[in-house]
This record gives C-alpha cells, sequence and structure tokens, in this order.
C-alpha cells in the first residue's frame, strides 16, 4: 500500500479518522459479537522532520483604515489597537500566545475576543470548495479595558479538532485566528491572521 497516514483530525468537511473493526461469528442462534473502537494517529518526529515550527512573531496595528471590506467607514469609530502574536508557526502542543493592547478607542469597549478558525478546502482540478468555520472563541478582554494595558493572549488548541496544516491533493486543511473588538454599540471589528500549525 505504502500511502501515508494523516493525522486524526475532527472537521466539518473534512474528517479523517481511523478505527478498528472486529466481528466474532458465532454458531447459530447466536449473535455475532461485534466491537469497534477509534485510535489517534500523530506524527513522530524521526518521520516528519519537517513538522518542526520556527518561531515567526508578528507586530500587528488595527485601526479604521487598515480595516477590509467595510461598507460604510464614515460609521467605523476612530481606535488605535496594537498588539503582538508571538508566532505564526505554532506547535499544535504548545499554547498559541501573544498580548493586544488598547491604545485609545471612541468609544467604549464590549467585549475582546479570538477566535480559533478551520479552512477547509475540498475539491480537485474540475473545481473546489473553501469553507471557513469557528473551531472555538476565547474572551482576552470583558468591558472596556484600561487604555495602554497589554491583555496577554493565552490559547491551548483543542484536541481532534486541530491537526498540523495539511496540503493533499484532493483537500487541505489550514487554520487562522482572528482577533474581533466588539464595541458598546455591538458594532464589530475583525483582524485575520492566518497560522501555520505543525506537530513540534
Amino acid at each position: 500500500m505504502n500511502k501515508q497516514l494523516y493525522e486524526t483530525y475532527h472537521g466539518v468537511f473534512v474528517n479523517i479518522q481511523y478505527s478498528l473493526r472486529c466481528e466474532v461469528k458465532r454458531p447459530m442462534l447466536s449473535k455475532d459479537l461485534l466491537a469497534s473502537c477509534e485510535f489517534i494517529v500523530e506524527y513522530t518526529k524521526n518521520n516528519f522532520p519537517k513538522q518542526v515550527s520556527t518561531t515567526q512573531p508578528l507586530d500587528f496595528k488595527i485601526t479604521p483604515d487598515s480595516l477590509e471590506n467595510v461598507k460604510e467607514k464614515t460609521k467605523v469609530p476612530k481606535f488605535l489597537i496594537k498588539g503582538k502574536l508571538d508566532s505564526t508557526s505554532c506547535c499544535i502542543t504548545k499554547p498559541f500566545t501573544g498580548e493586544v493592547t488598547v491604545l485609545n478607542s471612541e468609544l467604549p469597549i464590549k467585549s475582546i475576543e479570538l477566535q480559533l478558525v478551520r479552512v477547509e478546502t475540498c475539491g480537485c482540478a474540475e473545481g473546489y470548495s473553501k469553507d471557513a468555520t469557528e473551531i472555538q472563541n476565547i474572551q482576552v478582554g470583558e468591558g472596556n479595558v484600561c487604555a495602554k494595558l497589554p491583555l496577554p493572549i493565552y490559547m491551548i488548541f483543542p484536541r481532534l479538532f486541530t491537526c498540523p496544516s495539511l496540503a493533499t491533493p484532493n483537500f487541505k486543511v489550514e487554520f487562522e485566528v482572528n482577533v474581533v473588538v466588539v464595541f458598546n454599540d455591538d458594532y464589530l471589528i475583525t483582524e485575520n491572521f492566518p497560522i501555520t500549525i505543525t506537530r513540534f
């Protein structure tokens, strides 16, 4: 066979699962015995030396001018938010870390959140479908946070629902992180950061 096994992953449009199924045939008048059990596949460092993350820090600044896909720029409140992601290349067994700081904001802030998003692409040469769905949402700051106070970002990658970033001829599994700021009037801004997840 000599086919590569991919890591276990439970997604929405892409699922990678492995299970053992055992059936014991019994004589007439006795029911056959049947059992199945899922097992987890994870890479080992010796077999996948390219699955090692390298630190790639990213400083970011969010302002009304930096926002994309905004229909009415005049309705966007004035604000300045800075932050840092410790690395956009992430080891799946280590936390995703960084910080975000609100330097100033015209409107009071209701919440600052961090979203982990999976981007699943399925298809072939004839066409493909690309869908982004939320895995988890973590609140980094609640209420009108103090200006110029760095808020720590700390997120654990959930087991089974994440895997090392994967690209095959028929499907891809990629990941992104969104920093979401919700103002008191429920106006919402989002800044998107693609990340690469590795096993080691």
